[in-house]
Formats: structure tokens, C-alpha cells, sequence
């Protein structure tokens, strides 16, 4: 991303690993919606893009080099990568609480280069290797979908818990189909746009416009009026989260209205801890993610991939192939398009 608005495929420096990074060779790369956005708006939040990135965090691939001091059982491994990468030393990350990391580095988030290249260089315990039975494509998945799990965790969901999603975009599929993955009773998800209604029913979530009793509320659309019109569904002792990023500055919430409910707010910052179990949901076929994979693109052509994930009505998760130009299913490769 060299301006707002502009893409352009460039030549950088290989990247040559730290002593505890290894060097990843990238095969599959989702466009998010914050890839979007900073490319369409040049911000995210008090995130501003003022130099030229590279975009780009829902990534997989393989390990092609370690550093001095990286496990070298790493290399050749088929990995999901998980795009943050803390400081390790803070109060946050001592207790484990290492997204909270105030020098945490995060793929394009700016000043950090993404992972829309050949090739990137992060730390070890960024990468988790994945089953052979788990496709690229899978395993890029895992980013989402842990925003998904992370969701969940905070509600604390528990089985039987009657669940409703606001917002059917590839973050709120995701954490609805992972609410069931995790017990939930009924799951339901709304949304004003057709095409995701119809993307979410056919990933097997129940589509509705009236829900009511609900115990739990993944508001993922980031819309306050879908906000508030969830809030009215909530059954006393209920909980909220937070997850979809507005792009307003303030969103109201009618508290006044809500006390005799006592619900509990929680925000969602990313995931913590989810690699392992969301691959094994996906490895497992606990969780379908292949539903939401509509477009592949070569890097060559980063530009029109996200023409398309913005301007094609039935694009959901658009999926870039930096190495080669392919993508892999289960014993068998395929030419990008």
C-alpha cells in the first residue's frame, strides 16, 4: 500500500530471521476487513497509515529457514500463523494476557509490515504446525475464527447458552459457527445485507429477523443501531460482546434501559491462546470454514482481489497466493486463476 486507495506489487529485501524467528514462505492470505479499511480510509482507530505497507494478517505457509536460535524441527512445517508478536517482558505478558502487549507487533497493523509477500521473517512462537490434512487455506482461517473463540471466552459461553450474532460478514459466521462448535444451544444471526444472510445460512446458521430470550450476544457488525436492537432481545444476566469495530468515535448504549437486566459488557481485542484449539476444531472438521473461501487471486493481481472482496456482492473471504500461485486442497494442488 504506497498512498489511500493505491496497491502496488514492489521488489523488498529478502527478510533474513533473528536468532528466535523463522522465515515463512506464504501460501494462502485472507483480505480482512481492516486490510480493507486501511486501504480504502488510511486509518483504523488511532491506527494511521503514514508510510508505505504491506497488508495483509490471515496468513499460512511454510517454514523455509530458522534462526540461530529458532527449533529447528520447524523447518519445512506446514504452519498457521499467528500474526501478533509481544514484547514478553511486560506485566501483560507475564500473565499471559500477551495481546494486551503495549509494544505487541502486528502484521499491518502500521508501523508492521504485513504478510501479502513471498516471504516474511516472525518469531517462532508465531507459527503452529498444522496437519497435512489441513489445507492453506484452513489454516489462514485460523486468524478469523480465533476472533471467533476469543468471543466466546469471554461471554464464558457455556453449553446449552441460547446465542444470537450481530453482523453475517466472515468474522460473524465465524463466531457463530463457533458457538455451536462449543455447545451453544440455538444460534442465530442477523444481517440487512442478502447476499450475507444467504452465505450464512448456507454455512448452516440459522438466518432471522426477531429473536428474543437470548443469552448471549456477539455484536460483530460494529453498527449501533443493530446494537440496540439486539440489546432489547437479551434475557436478564445476559452477556454482550463487543467485537466489530466501529467506525464511529462513540457508540451509545442505553444503559439507563438495561439496568434491571444487569448485563455484562465485555470488548473483544483479538485472541489469546486459541491457535492449538481452532486447528484442532478445523483439523477435526468440527469447523466448516471452506464455505466462506469464494475467490483466489496470484499476488500479482493484489489490486483486483480487493476490487472484488469490496465490489462483488458474493465475495466473503477472498484468498491471495503469494508463492507460486497456487493453493492447496488435500493431495492435490491447483493454478490460481
Amino acid at each position: 500500500m504506497t498512498d489511500v486507495g493505491r496497491l502496488e506489487n514492489t521488489r523488498l529485501p529478502a527478510p533474513v530471521p533473528e536468532p528466535h524467528q523463522v522465515v515463512v514462505e506464504i501460501h494462502s492470505v485472507g483480505i480482512c476487513g481492516s486490510d480493507a479499511a486501511y486501504l480504502h480510509h488510511g486509518r483504523i482507530g488511532a491506527w494511521t497509515v503514514t508510510t508505505p505497507f504491506v497488508l495483509g494478517h490471515e496468513t499460512a505457509g511454510v517454514v523455509v529457514q530458522v534462526g540461530s536460535a529458532a527449533d529447528p524441527a520447524l523447518l519445512h512445517r506446514r504452519v498457521a500463523v499467528e500474526p501478533g508478536t509481544p514484547c514478553y517482558r511486560c506485566s501483560q505478558c507475564r500473565q499471559g494476557s500477551y495481546h494486551l502487549c503495549p509494544d505487541l507487533a502486528f502484521l499491518a497493523t502500521p508501523p508492521h509490515d504485513g504478510c501479502l509477500a513471498e516471504r516474511i521473517a516472525i518469531d517462532e512462537n508465531c507459527v503452529f504446525p498444522v496437519p497435512d490434512s489441513m489445507t492453506f487455506d484452513q489454516a489462514a482461517l485460523v486468524e478469523p475464527a480465533s476472533v471467533g473463540l476469543w468471543a466466546c471466552r469471554r461471554v464464558k459461553l457455556q453449553p446449552g447458552d441460547r446465542v444470537h450474532v450481530t453482523g453475517a460478514g466472515p468474522v460473524g459466521i465465524l463466531a457463530g459457527l463457533m458457538a455451536e462448535t462449543l455447545g451453544a444451544g440455538r444460534v442465530t444471526i442477523t444481517d440487512i445485507d442478502t447476499n450475507r444472510r444467504e452465505v450464512a445460512r448456507d454455512c448452516g446458521l440459522e438466518v432471522c429477523d426477531e429473536v428474543a430470550d437470548v443469552d448471549v450476544l456477539l455484536e460483530c457488525s460494529g453498527n449501533e443501531s443493530a446494537l440496540h436492537a439486539a440489546l432489547d432481545t437479551m434475557a436478564p444476566g445476559g452477556w454482550v460482546a463487543m467485537v466489530g469495530i466501529s467506525h464511529q468515535e462513540y457508540v451509545r448504549v442505553p444503559f439507563p434501559a438495561l439496568f434491571s437486566k444487569e448485563l455484562t459488557f465485555v470488548t473483544v481485542n483479538r485472541y489469546a491462546h486459541t491457535w492449538p484449539a481452532v486447528i484442532d476444531y478445523i483439523a477435526s472438521g468440527r469447523l466448516d470454514v471452506d464455505r466462506l473461501v469464494t475467490h483466489h487471486f496470484p499476488l500479482s493481481e493484489t489490486s483486483e482481489a480487493f476490487d472484488t472482496q469490496a465490489r462483488d456482492p458474493g465475495a466473503v473471504k477472498v484468498m491471495i497466493h503469494p508463492t507460486a500461485g497456487y493453493w492447496q486442497s488435500p493431495g492435490q494442488l491447483h493454478t490460481a486463476p
